[in-house]
């Protein structure tokens, strides 16, 4: 599969993977699709929204935090 366009990510990309992770990987995904929700919406393309996604970046995988 090639992801090109937003579009495939949410149409290909989130419905496959959804459905089989597993623990910390699963809040990583979320985190995931919580930018591509920025960029449907166009929120990307303002200063603040870069830096929503930069704080969302820096919070995944060994970024983030245990509770």
């Amino acid at each position: 599969m090639t992801v090109s366009k937003l579009e495939d990510i949410n149409d290909k990309v989130v419905p496959l993977l959804a459905p089989t992770l597993h623990g910390n990987k699963v809040l990583d995904f979320l985190d995931f699709c919580k930018v591509a929700h920025l960029m449907k919406d166009k929120i990307h393309l303002t200063e603040e929204g870069i830096d929503q996604i930069r704080k969302i970046k820096a919070g995944m995988n060994r970024g983030r935090q245990s509770d």
